[in-house]
This record gives C-alpha cells, sequence and structure tokens, in this order.
C-alpha cells in the first residue's frame, strides 16, 4: 500500500472516493497511479474472480489450472485501489491516466505479462463510474482507431471480491526499482484537456540503418533513462548506429518480438526486426557491452573477450597492420591504442608500448600458476591480453593483446591516400 498522505490523518472529515483499476502487473500501475496530485493511498490487490479469498500464488496456481483447460473458474486480475480526494482530482483525470498508462487493447496480457490475471479492467462501485468508464473508453477508442491500433480490450464491471495483495507486492518498485521505470503505454494521448501525455512520433525508418540498428525506449520522467543517456549514449563511438524515442512503438514496417514492459529497454534490430534487448539500467555498463558483444562479436572473438581467452600466436589479426591509425575496442568503438606505439615484439601477438590515456585497466591475474597483469578495456571491461615489462623505450611495457578483439580504424589520411 502506497504511504497514506497526510491528508488521511490529519483532515479526517476529508471525503475520499476509490476506484479499482487493472492494468497488467500491479507494480507499476500502482506507482503511476500514486504519482498523480490528489491521490491519498494506493493498494495492490486482487478482485474480479470467484474466489472470495486468495493470494498470489493462489492467483497464479488458477491461471494455470486455466491455460492446462483444467478450470472454469473465474480468475482474479493484478489490481490496484485508488483511493483519492474529489476535491483535489476528478475520476476522469484518473480515467485518463489509466488509458495513458498501458495498453487495453491486448487482451489477457500486458506486455510480457500473459494470463487472464493481467487483464485490463476497471471495477466499478457506483452507476456513475461505470457509466464514466464506459464514456472514457469510446473516447480513447476513437484515439487509438486513429492512430491504427486495434479495439479495446478492458473489462468494465462492478468490483467484486476485491482482495489486499501481500505487504511485499505493497510499493514494490520503490523498494525494488531495479533499474527500470515503468513503461507509458501506448504513445496515444487521451483526446482531453485533462491529458497530460505527450504524443511523441513514431521514429522514420528511412532515416535508420535497416541492417543493424539499436533503438532506445524511453520514458518521461525516467532517472534510468537519463542515466543511461549520460553514461553511455552521450559518449558513444560504437559503429552500430543507435537512437532514442519516447514512443514506446517500432518505426513503421518494424517489428518487435514482444511488447515492451519498462524503460529503458535498448533494442537491437536487424534487417527491422528484433533480434534481442537489454532492459533496465542502473549503471551497470559492463553488463550492457557485454550483451551488446554476444551480438557483434564472432564465437571465437567472444571466448577472447568474455572468457579470457587466448587466439593461437601468430594466427590473429592486425599483426602486420602498419598503416597509421587507431586500434579500438570492437563493441564500444574507444581508443585503445594507436599505430604509432606499436612494435615487432616477435611473439606473434600484437604488441604496443604504450596505451591510450584512460583506455585500460589491469588486474592481477593468477590464473595457470602464474602471476601476471592481465589488460582489459576500460569503456566494455572485455579481456584484451596482457603487459609485460620487456617492452622498448621509453615506457618499457609489452602490451601484448590478443588481435582478433581489436578493430583498425585507419587514419582519414591513409584512406585517402589509399584511395588514390
Amino acid at each position: 500500500m502506497t504511504e497514506k498522505h497526510p491528508e488521511m490523518s490529519d483532515m479526517p472529515d476529508v471525503k475520499t472516493d476509490s476506484i479499482v483499476f487493472g492494468m497488467g502487473c500491479f507494480w507499476g500501475a500502482e506507482k503511476r497511479l500514486s504519482e498523480v496530485p490528489g491521490v491519498l493511498d494506493v493498494e495492490s490487490g486482487y478482485a474480479g474472480g470467484d474466489d472470495t479469498q486468495a493470494g498470489y500464488y493462489e492467483v497464479l496456481g488458477l491461471e494455470k489450472l486455466i491455460q492446462m483447460g483444467k478450470s472454469n473458474k473465474r480468475n482474479h486480475a493484478e489490481v490496484i485501489k485508488v483511493t483519492f480526494n474529489p476535491a483535489l482530482v476528478n475520476l476522469e483525470t484518473l480515467m485518463i491516466k489509466f488509458w495513458e498508462n498501458h495498453n487495453p487493447t491486448q487482451g489477457d496480457r500486458q506486455g510480457n505479462d500473459v494470463g487472464t490475471n493481467y487483464r485490463s479492467v476497471i471495477y466499478t462501485k457506483s452507476d456513475a463510474q461505470l457509466t464514466l468508464a464506459n464514456q472514457t473508453r469510446d473516447t480513447y477508442q476513437t484515439a487509438l482507431s486513429k492512430a491504427g491500433l486495434g479495439k479495446i480490450t478492458t473489462e468494465i464491471a462492478p468490483l467484486r471480491n476485491y482482495i489486499a495483495a501481500e505487504e511485499y507486492h505493497q510499493d514494490y518498485l520503490k523498494k525494488n526499482p531495479n533499474g527500470y521505470c515503468g513503461l507509458g503505454g501506448t504513445g496515444v494521448a487521451y483526446p482531453s484537456e485533462h491529458s497530460t501525455a505527450k504524443t511523441h512520433p513514431l521514429l522514420n525508418a528511412t532515416d535508420l540503418n535497416k541492417t543493424r540498428q539499436l533503438i532506445v525506449f524511453e520514458a518521461e520522467d525516467c532517472p534510468f533513462c537519463a542515466k543511461f543517456k549520460e553514461e553511455v549514449m552521450n559518449t558513444w563511438q560504437s559503429e552500430v548506429p543507435i537512437i532514442a524515442t519516447l514512443n514506446p512503438n517500432p518505426p513503421k514496417g518494424w517489428t518487435l518480438e514482444k511488447a515492451l514492459f519498462a524503460t529503458p529497454t535498448i533494442v537491437l534490430f536487424e534487417d527491422g526486426k528484433e533480434v534481442s534487448r537489454f532492459t533496465g539500467y542502473n549503471g551497470d555498463k559492463e553488463r550492457f557491452w557485454k550483451w551488446l558483444g554476444f551480438r557483434l562479436l564472432t564465437p571465437e572473438q567472444r571466448h577472447i573477450a568474455f572468457e579470457q581467452g587466448t587466439e593461437y600466436a601468430f594466427t590473429g589479426s592486425h599483426l602486420d597492420e602498419k598503416r597509421p591509425g587507431t586500434f579500438v575496442d570492437p563493441i564500444t568503438g574507444a581508443a585503445l591504442f594507436r599505430s604509432d606505439t606499436k612494435f615487432n615484439s616477435g611473439t606473434g601477438w600484437p604488441s604496443f608500448f604504450n596505451p591510450v590515456e584512460g583506455s585500460i585497466v589491469e588486474v592481477v591475474d593468477k590464473s595457470h600458476g602464474m602471476i601476471r597483469t592481465e589488460v582489459r578495456s576500460a569503456s566494455s571491461g572485455i579481456h584484451l591480453g596482457h603487459v609485460f615489462d620487456d617492452g622498448p623505450a621509453p615506457t618499457y611495457k609489452r602490451y601484448c593483446i590478443n588481435g582478433n578483439v581489436l578493430k583498425f580504424v585507419p587514419d582519414a589520411d591513409a584512406q585517402k591516400s589509399t584511395a588514390k
């Protein structure tokens, strides 16, 4: 249950009202509605089913039987009971928030959550509430149809058999933020002066790289989205293009494998189809780059990068590369070594006497019965090789690097002269 608003204790004569909404998983729904000024309390619960007593595992268990065709009972939906002060916020405003903050066209599901217990619902306690629910549904259907979306499947009915959820489900996203924010819905604004949602245009597919493109699906007022942008996107150098959008839908003609349920969600598209996604971000850059690396690198490269593998001597890439240029991280594109620090060590691996400042980190490696100094990329955390104290002046260091986890980028002048 959301922490009660001071009005509920300090002003006992305040008149309150309540309404029950189901928007899929009640965690995100609770967070969204609790942010509305005038809402005094939001409680997660179960409602609309045949059982008068049930808990989380009973609801999940019944749903399993329903999906197996072994029960005809009506299951509860995960819901939130919203208690509000009508003098501060009217019911229509709350219903607009309901429509805009989830996808009411998905039937018995919401995003990744599938089942009758995740259906979209409005459960009312008066004829006036029931009438307004139907009116707002019809109004929003007009906006959805105009945007090319399907028919609303929301169940609208008088409330029955409401049961408060277990304490650990109350204020769940406040207790467990986990690096993501709840998704904002379909991206279609309710046609009313009470709507605060902004209609964000779809990305234009012609502006994107259909072969391979990263799209970051964001939400407004999402601190984790801002964190990802600050720590990753603002210094983006990877060869894979990346773009952010506040619209939860892919470009026209492109397809998501499944609906989004949280932001930020970073989706990798190849040939206009989703091939992988990374959901949530809370400063875990290395985990993000590893996710992307598994899509970009070959099996041999992945073995080196993520399993501290080593290529056989004289078999890797770039051993004889002498052109002016920069050797970069194959995932992030960040500079690692300049070619003017490369020398022939005779070892069979590309060797350098100095890295680009700040580009690597050194870690003690006690594997294979030896004590060595491992070299990793500072940007992605991948394994590159080892450093030894037998190199040339001026550093007398030999950075012995696996060539297969280096990408070479010639200097612009070198590229021009090669093209002539």
